[in-house]
Formats: C-alpha cells, structure tokens, sequence
C-alpha cells in the first residue's frame, strides 16, 4: 500500500500556498524585538541614576541651574581684629544686597504685571467695566508697588547719608574711618541699578496708555460712587478708606514721579549733613565719571550687561544734582556724546529709554541753555534715526558674522566639553574663555535684537523683509548658544566650580603678594592697617564658594586696599580682570538667562508670517524652528505673571492660538498642499501637465520636513510628519468617498508618500467600485428626471435599461448595482432617494393634470364614458376595442410633435416615466434587503440576538470595551431591523398623493380609467414597432421591454381608487374576443382559399399580425395585474371561491374571467 500511495504522489508546484511563512514571521519577529530591545534601553538611560551627557531642551522635564546660595550671614563672612573697618564693610555690603533684592523684586513681579497690561485686546473691543474690573486686580500690586517706592526711597536716602557719614574730609573730627583715596565704585553702582529700576518703572507707566486711561476711569468711578454711595449699595467708611487709598496710589507711582520723589526727597536730617559735605561731593563727582567711562569703555569687544548701566549714570546725574545743587556739564556733554553712538536703550518689553529725552525732561539745569549745548540734544536726537538706518545696512553683514563666529564657538564647546579627564591650567583657560565667550555672543545678540526691532517700532519705520530674516536668525543663535549651554549642563556645572577655583587661585597668589610687601613694611599706620584688614577680607571671603555675598565682599576689602598702592600697575590690571571674569563665571547661568531671554518676541509675533514663509521655501533649514519656538515659549513665565486678566491664563492662551494660527496658515497648510500636489503629479505625470525640470522650474525636497523631529510647541509636540499623514488621510478619504472609482488612483498615491516621503497611511477601507458597479445611485438620484427618460424597466427581471447609446453597448441597472451603491454610500441614501422620487413625480402629476383636463381630452373621454355606460348591456359589459382604436387615431388630428408623436404617444411616455420611477423606488428597496443580507449572512439567528453588553458587564471588562459592545448591538440591532421589516415605499408614496387625487377639486382626475383602453393600443403599437426595430440596421427607438407604462397606470389607478372602474371596463377580455374573432375569421377564409397562394401569404401575414398583437396585450394584461399586486388592488380569490360566488354583473362589474387571470397571473 505504501508503494502505491507513492506512485500516486503529483508534482510539487508552487502555486503561491507553499510560501514559507515561518521564515517571514521569524525575520518580523526578529525586527520586532530589536526595536523592543532599543526602546528597553532607551527607557533604561532615562531611568537610570546616571545622566546622560547630552541633555535635549526640548524634552527635559527639568534643567540644571548653578547658582551658589551662601548659608553664612554678612557678620560672619565680616570678620577682621579691624572693628570699624569690619561695621563699615558691613553696613556697605548690607545696603548692596538691599538693593539687588529690590531689583528682583521689581523685576520679578511688577515688570511683567504693568507691562502685560492691556496687551493682546484690541481698544475697541474693551468695555468700561471690564477697565474697572483689570484696575481693580490690579490695585494689590499698585499697594505694593507704593510700598516698593517708598522703600527704595528710604534706601537711597540711607546709602547717601551713609557714604556722606564716611566722606567728611580731613579735617573733621566726626570721621568713622580714614577713607582718604578709597572709592567705592560697588556702591555706587549699586545705587545706579536701583535708580535704574525707578527710571524704568516711570517708564512703563508712562508709555502704557492703556494702563493710564483705565486708572482714570477707575478714579473717576470712585468719586462718583463717593458722591452717593447709597444708590450702589455701598459702606461709605469703606469707600472712603478706597479712595483714600487711590489718591495715595495716583501720588506716587502715576504721572511719571517715581524717578522725582526719590531724588528729590531731603537727605538733610538732624544727625547728618549732606547737601553742605564737599568732600562727598567730590567723591561722588569723581564715582560718577568713572562709573561713566567704565561704560564707555564697555562698549566693545566684552560688553555683556553694561548698556543698561547708561541709565544709571544718569539717574546718578540727575541725583547728584538734586543733593548737591551743582551743574556738571562736562559730564552731561559726555553723555549725551555716548548718546550719539547709542542714542537709547532697551529696558523691558517694547520700550526702549532715550538718554537725550531723558536729560532733557529730568536733569533741570537742561532748561537753561547755558548749561547744555542745544546742539548735542539735536546731534543725539537725531542719531535715533541715523543709528537705524546704519544698523539696517550693517545688519546682513553683522548677522553672517555672529553665524561664523558662533558656529566656530558651538564645534569648540563640543569639542573641548567632552574632554573631562584633563584639567591643566591650559585646560582651564580654554574653558573659561570658551564659558564667557558664549555669554558674551548671547548678550551682544540681544542687545543688537532687541535695540533694532523696539527701535522699528518707536521711530514708527516698517523693517524690510531681509532686515525680518535676520532678526529671525539672530534670534535662533540665541537659543542655539541656550540650547548648547543646556546640551552640557552636567559638564558645565562640573566646569565651573574648577574654572572657579583656578580663577580664585590667581586672585589669592595676587593677594598674599601685595599682603607679603605689606607686611615686610614695619611703619604702621591707621590706614596701613585698613589695608591690611581688607586683604586679609578679601582672602577670606574667596577661600569659600564663588557667591555674590562673597564677591561683593571682596569687591568692597579691595576698594578700601586700593588707598595705598600695595599693587603693582600690572597686578591691578589682572586683579580687576580676574575680579570681573568670577564675577561672570559665579553668576553664567543668571547672565545667560538675562542674555537668552527672548520675551520681547511677545510684541514682534508679526515676524512669524514672513519667517515660516522662508523657513517653507528652505526646506533644508526647517531644524531652525526648533529655536524659534523655543523663543516663543520664553513668554510663558512673564505671561504667567499677568494680574489683570479677566480669565486667568487668556493671556497665554490667546498667544498660543495666535501663533499655532500662524504656522497652520504658514508652514502646516502649505506643506500638506504641496506634498498632495508632488504626489498628484508623479501619479499623472504621464499626462505631461507642466514642466518638472529642476533646472527650470527649481526643486524642492520637501522629505526634510518629514524627517523633522517632532516640534515642542508650549506644553505639545508637533509632528510634522503625523500632522501631513494625517492631511493626506482625511483628503484620501473624503476624496475616495466621492469619487470612488478613483480608489486605485489614491492607492497609487498612499504607496508614492510611504516610498518617497516614508508616511504610513491606513487604508481607508471603503468599499472600492468595481466593473460591476454599475451607474451609482448618487448619479441616478441627482439626475432622476434624465433616468427616467432614457431607461426602460423590466418588471419581472427588475432591470432598467438603456434606450439608446452612442456606444456598442448599453448599460444596465440591476439589484447587485443597486446594493453595491447602497453598500458604498449607506443605508441612509434610500430615504434620500425617495425624498427625490417624490420631488419628480410632483412635477409629473402636474402635467398629467394638465393633460386630462385638455377640454378636447376631458370631452372625448366624457363622451365615451357615458357611450359605454349607456350601452354596456347591449356591449356585453365589454369596452369596444373600435372606439378605443377609434380615439388613438383621432387624436392624432389634435397635431404631432416635431419628432412625430402624438399627444397620446407623449401622455404614454408620461405614464411610462412614473412608472420607471416607481419601479426605481421598488429597485432601491431590494437592493437594500440585498446589502442587509449580505451584511448579516454571518449572524445565525435574527429572532434570538445575543446581547454582548451584557456578556461584556459579566467579564466586567474597561469602559471602551463597553462602548463598542454598545455599538456593535445597535449596529447589528439596526441592520436585523431593516432586514426583517424593511419600509413600505409604494405605502408612503400612495398616502402621501392619494388625498390630492381623490379631492373632488380635482373630478377631472376621474375620467383617467377610460384612457387606459386607447393607450393600452398606442403602448402595442409602440411595443411591436420597436421590437421590429431589434432586426434593423438601424436600431434608433429599438426596444424589448418598457413596463414603467404597466407601473405607471397600477400606481395611478391606485391613487384615484379606480381599480374597480376599470375592471367594469373588461377591456382586456374584449381585446381577447376582438382578436380571438379577426383569427377565427382568418382560419376559415384560408381554408376556403387553399388553391389561392398568393391569397393563402396574405393570410398568413394577417394572422401573424393579429397573434403578435393578441400576445402583446397579453404580456401586457399581465404586467398590468402583477403591478396592481404591489398596490394591493384587490384581494387574491381563488377558482373555487369565483365558481362558489354567484354576483350580478350589474352590482359588481366584474368579470370571472378577469379574475381568474389574475390568479393565473399571480401563479
């Protein structure tokens, strides 16, 4: 047996079955667990106690800040045997960490609160009670800042009587210590940045018109409701005390007097003289010019934070004067000359502070032409605009340059960063002025940024787009130098607190020699031993951690060291160096932060539009909108700081939207659109629609935005890549269901986009038309009035076909077209299609009207009607096939159509096109009983439906789970529903139109069932004229079939209630005896005329004549009854019941005969 099952093995063959699977599945197994490997790893790197390297900005939780906190108080850090020396030092250092407290403090909370005021609303738009209710959140920050001003006044008084208390010249006796030669340039400068911040708060209230208008509304609303606090239901103490409160506000931070009441204050008191102190004022004269050239000088190659000191100096001035009462005109002619190179600076959103405006308004000896030359106000008024234009025409290049030269510095701190196990002095060096090189880029940038733009806005000219460009690039270095600090977070915080220390070191060595030399002198003397207290500060205060406390100590011990020339010229040089680089190096991340910040972008969001516009056009840049997005989102902490919103966090929210508006617009949209053009002309390019040569027409690599990494915009992500997949899904889709023998196309295309631009698209999963479709029953509902006119219907086979092509071929319409449209565009599309169908038999009917009530129509058929019911007796209850003939062949006389036909031919083709209507109604619902069917085949039992929510509740399974078992049972639900019951359209259609009908405005409907025996003639005639046409050559009105006109006249029988009328009429039985006769008659006269050939062809044709109409009217009588089945015109009887039933003929008017075909008929 083995052997012969062996001789009856076939050839192998490979028929695609014997494909191996398992080597398949094994590779994707294979690749699956590489990726899951990868991403094990991945996860294991972010949760793993070490970190890693390289730190990404975008994706970071949270970011490393160095900033060294000293823990021990000013009295402990202060520690010398010198214990005047030690209370001055003290009460110096003190008054300087006062004040960068306030500057904080004004920076931190009042800034953004008074200059976000009124932004992002239009001025329109604002109601008077919505002022009231922003002034009125913000009047706790207006009490604080009262209380802010006040205390900055106190301070500036105390540090002028405090430094007055200690210059007091040589020959007073009062003198706390012997300070002859020692200038102490951190104080002073100090009391600049705080004059500074008052400077700029006048600032920002003066220029936010907005803020101002409010508060005089407010004002005003308050004493009104002062004036009858009973009508708004209010507690006048309360009021009172409010009002009170206002005026206090409105006299000290309102009307630009914040700056005038500090420095005009009295500084003259009881205990100390200042006003009359030469000896101060020559001190502070000789603090202010040197704090005005350090500025000057500043303006270089190392310039970080030192723009904003101008505004000090003058603040100094102005303050100077005020004390002392002196004209400094040297001074203000040197100002105002700096003003001429940098004519204004910019403090804080988009205002920028003007040096010439400010002298002008606040320095009073200015109205007095004697003391200041009006020709340098002009000079530096005018160099505004003469700075502007030559920024504008140096931008480009400048901008090329930073670009180099950053690019050089960001290779170096890759490079050098990652090289942590050598750390020789060299090493150290390289890293320090790599650290400071940074920041002074970062801050060059900003300034020349943010001087240009705000400049733009104040001198009110438009930037030209290269100038917008470059301000974009300048922006992105920005936070390209932020994002590279942050790549090497880890690195640097290690690198700093070494590059500290080795800083340190050469200050100590520089130090203990001055110390050494000092020493080895035995003359002592009371200022030798100050000297010698303040180095031996100075040493103490580094040997510990690099914090301001400390620094500022030590800034302080070596103002007072200074008196004696302890230092060689050389030493003092790097002293003040390396003083100046730890003063960078301590506070890199503070100073980066100042310099990187780019909240100013804030009032230039109008950049956006032409910067996506380029970044688009360039593709190969698109990495750049990292850096510009992370730009933007540097506002979201000032926004967060808003009092007055009326809705906390619309602020942001609108900006967000605003800018998301911007890139949808800019940069989303345009890329979809242009990627679903590059697809469409690859699908078609052999249509040769345009050129696509590069060289010509340009190329753009679009990939580049696709391979993008997914952009964080605020607290989301963009995908660029998701957001086109996306695009092209939704666009494939909707496009498809319209226009679904476009399917393969739109394949094609998804295939194109995973290939060239790697997006997966999901299928869209439509049912795609086929050969078989068919005409689409969208095109037959929107073109009804045309189908029903050029198809003909078939009532036993439900088919239409077409009457005529200009094609070799015609189309049809049967129930699988049918349900595989409604498959494609819902069950929901036949309650539409019949909605349509009854828009076009309205329309119909009203000619059909028009016709019957013809008074040549209406006459003939009166007339007949009465004929047969006068003589129906003598007729044998049978309409007269004569007259009926008769009536076809008279009408003819009323005139023909340009195409030939009669009125009758036209009202048969109007029956015909009611009934293809109806018979497109009956389509539509077997077609969709066909697609139910299909759709439930796989469901076993339609009469016991399981419920899978209840199995779903019973396993307790997650709450999606449950919402698609819901779904599943209304589908399944729904589908069994339209299968098993389906609706009644013929129903709707007769009781929507047979109450009109039956109106008896509308009598002359009534004589319709006495048309019906001539058209029934004019339909034959019709019928054999185009079946004989089938045979011809030419086949023009060619035809097998048209039972619309059987459909038509049951539908229209039905809706006049005139089934009975006329079956009274037996039309087809005399139609049957008529023909039976002229047969009969026939037979008999070819019998007697055998010998008669001729006579005996003649015959023949006759009788086949006769047998050609008798089978027509046949077919006809029983199409005519099998419509009147779907109408129910009468109940079905069976033979016994006919033979059992004994009725008069003139009672009932219905013939046996008639009835039994109709059973036959029915059987």
């Amino acid at each position: 047996m083995a052997a012969d099952r062996q001789d009856w093995q076939f050839d192998a063959f490979n028929d695609g079955s014997l494909i191996d699977f398992g080597s398949i599945i094994s590779r994707k197994y294979n690749e699956f667990l590489g990726e899951y490997t990868d991403q094990l790893k991945a996860m294991q790197e972010a949760l793993s106690h070490s970190l890693s390297d390289a730190w990404d900005f975008t994706m970071d939780p949270a970011s490393l800040h160095v900033l060294p906190y000293e823990q021990a108080s000013l009295l402990q850090l202060i520690k010398t045997d010198n214990k005047v020396f030690n209370k001055v030092i003290t009460v110096l250092a003190s008054i300087c960490c006062e004040i960068k407290h306030l500057e904080y403090e004004a920076k931190d909370e009042f800034y953004p609160a008074l200059v976000l005021y009124g932004e992002g609303e239009e001025e329109d738009q604002q109601q008077i009670h919505e002022a009231y209710i922003k002034i009125g959140k913000m009047l706790s920050v207006f009490q604080n800042l009262t209380n802010f001003v006040e205390r900055c006044g106190d301070v500036v008084k105390n540090v002028i009587q405090q430094l007055a208390m200690l210059h007091q010249g040589k020959k007073s006796t009062t003198s706390v210590m012997n300070v002859q030669g020692v200038h102490f340039e951190p104080v002073y400068e100090h009391l600049g940045d705080l004059l500074t911040v008052l400077i700029t708060l006048d600032e920002i209230i003066t220029n936010n018109v907005t803020l101002t208008q409010h508060w005089q509304l407010y004002k005003r609303m308050i004493k009104s409701a002062l004036a009858d606090p009973q009508r708004y239901d209010l507690d006048s103490t309360k009021l009172r005390q409010l009002d009170k409160l206002v005026n206090r506000i409105d006299g000290k931070i309102f009307n630009g007097v914040i700056f005038r009441s500090c420095v005009t204050r009295a500084f003259d008191d009881g205990y100390v003289i200042v006003t009359r102190n030469n000896a101060f004022e020559e001190e502070f004269r000789i603090n202010l010019t040197s704090y005005l050239k350090r500025t000057e000088q500043s303006h270089g190659a190392e310039e970080i934070d030192q723009r904003n000191n101008i505004i000090g100096v003058c603040g100094l001035l102005v303050l100077h004067y005020h004390v002392f009462r002196i004209v400094e005109k040297k001074t203000v002619k040197s100002i105002l000359e700096y003003a001429k190179k940098i004519p204004g600076v910019h403090v804080v959103g988009n205002i920028v502070w003007f040096i010439s405006d400010f002298i002008v308004n606040h320095w009073p000896p200015a109205a007095n032409s004697k003391n200041i030359d009006r020709k340098l106000i002009v000079a530096a008024n005018g160099a505004k605009s003469s700075y502007l234009a030559a920024a504008s025409q140096s931008l480009s290049k400048d901008v090329q340059q930073f670009h180099l030269l950053l690019s050089t510095w960001m290779v170096q701190m890759e490079s050098e960063l990652l090289s942590q196990e050598r750390e020789t002095s060299a090493d150290l060096n390289r890293r320090y002025k790599l650290l400071v090189q940074g920041v002074t880029f970062a801050s060059k940038l900003s300034l020349l940024t943010r001087a240009f733009v705000n400049m733009h806005i104040v001198i009110g000219k438009p930037m030209s787009k290269s100038s917008v460009l470059s301000v974009c690039r300048m922006v992105e270095m920005l936070k390209a130098i932020d994002h590279t600090f942050h790549r090497r977070s880890v690195v640097i915080a290690e690198s700093i607190n070494v590059v500290i220390q080795f800083v340190v070191y050469f200050l100590l060595r520089t130090i203990e020699k001055s110390k050494k030399r000092l020493r080895s002198d035995k003359k002592y003397t009371e200022a030798r031993l100050d000297v010698l207290s303040a180095l031996i500060l100075a040493q103490n205060a580094l040997n510990g951690p690099g914090t301001k406390e400390r620094i500022l100590i030590c800034r302080l011990a070596l103002c007072v060291a200074l008196q004696m020339r302890v230092f060689k010229d050389d030493e003092l040089s790097s002293l003040q160096g390396l003083t100046r680089a730890l003063d960078i190096i301590a506070n890199l991340g503070h100073k980066l932060k100042e310099a990187c910040d780019c909240t100013f972008v804030y009032w230039h969001n109008v950049i956006f539009p032409v910067y996506l516009q380029d970044l688009f056009e360039n593709p190969p840049e698109c990495h750049r909108i990292h850096y510009m997005l992370g730009a933007v989102r540097d506002c979201v902490p000032m926004l967060h700081k808003a009092k007055h919103e009326l809705n906390k966090g619309s602020m942001l929210n609108n900006f967000k939207d605003a800018v998301m508006s911007e890139i949808k617009e800019h940069l989303l949209q345009p890329l979809c659109c242009e990627i679903e053009t590059d697809l469409r002309l690859h699908i078609h390019s052999h249509l040769k629609l345009d050129t696509r040569n590069p060289f010509k027409v340009g190329l753009k690599d679009l990939s580049h935005f696709i391979k993008c990494r997914p952009i964080r915009f605020f607290d989301n992500f963009i995908s660029l890549k998701d957001h086109v997949t996306n695009y092209l899904e939704e666009t494939f889709y909707n496009l498809t269901t319209v226009a679904l023998h476009d399917w393969k196309t739109y394949g094609e295309m998804r295939t194109l986009a995973s290939q060239k631009y790697g997006l997966n698209m999901a299928e869209a999963h439509l049912p795609s038309q086929t050969l078989e479709q068919g005409l689409d029953v969208l095109e037959i509902m929107r073109n009804l009035h045309i189908f029903v006119t050029h198809y003909v219907y078939n009532l036993n086979n439900q088919v239409f076909v077409e009457r005529s092509s200009n094609s070799k071929h015609l189309n049809t319409i049967n129930i699988d077209h049918i349900s595989n449209s409604i498959r494609t565009h819902g069950i929901g599309i036949m309650n539409t299609a019949v909605n349509y169908t009854y828009q076009l038999l309205r329309k119909k009917f009203f000619i059909f009207s028009q016709f019957l009530y013809d008074e040549h129509i209406k006459a003939r058929l009166i007339k007949d009607i009465r004929y047969y019911k006068e003589n129906k007796s003598d007729l044998d209850y049978k309409y007269p096939y004569e007259r009926a003939e008769k009536f076809n062949k008279n009408i003819r006389k009323l005139g023909l159509s340009s195409d030939g036909q009669s009125y009758l031919d036209q009202f048969r083709n109007l029956i015909s096109q009611i009934g293809n209507a109806m018979g497109y109604i009956r389509m539509i619902r077997s077609g969709g009983l066909h697609c139910c069917g299909n759709a439930i085949r796989f469901i076993p039992d339609l009469e016991e439906m399981p419920s899978f929510l209840e199995y779903v509740n019973a396993e307790n399974l997650s709450d999606d789970t449950k919402k698609a078992a819901t779904n599943l049972d209304d589908v399944i639900s729904s589908l069994v529903k339209n299968f098993t019951e389906g609706t009644e359209y013929f129903k709707m259609l007769v009781d929507v139109y047979a109450p009109e009908f039956r109106d008896p405005k509308n009598k002359h409907l009534s004589n319709f069932y006495a048309i019906i025996p001539p058209m029934t003639i004019n339909y034959v005639e019709h019928m054999i004229a185009a079946k004989e046409k089938l045979n011809r050559k030419n086949k023009v009105g060619a035809g097998f079939t048209d039972d619309g006109f059987a459909m038509g006249v049951a539908y229209i029988l039905k809706l006049l209630d005139q089934h009975r009328a006329f079956d009274s009429l037996h039309w087809f039985r005399s139609v049957k005896g008529k023909f039976m006769k002229e047969m009969d008659e026939i037979r008999r006269s070819r019998q007697r005329g055998r010998e008669d050939e001729k006579l005996q062809q003649t015959m023949n044709l006759t009788l086949k004549r006769l047998e050609t109409y008798s089978m027509e009217f046949t077919l006809l009588n029983y199409s005519l009854n099998s419509a009147r089945i779907f109408f129910r015109a009468e109940k079905i009887i069976t033979e016994k019941e006919i033979k059992d039933s004994k009725v008069s003929d003139t009672e009932s008017n219905i013939d046996p005969s008639d009835i039994a075909s109709n059973v036959t008929a029915l059987e």
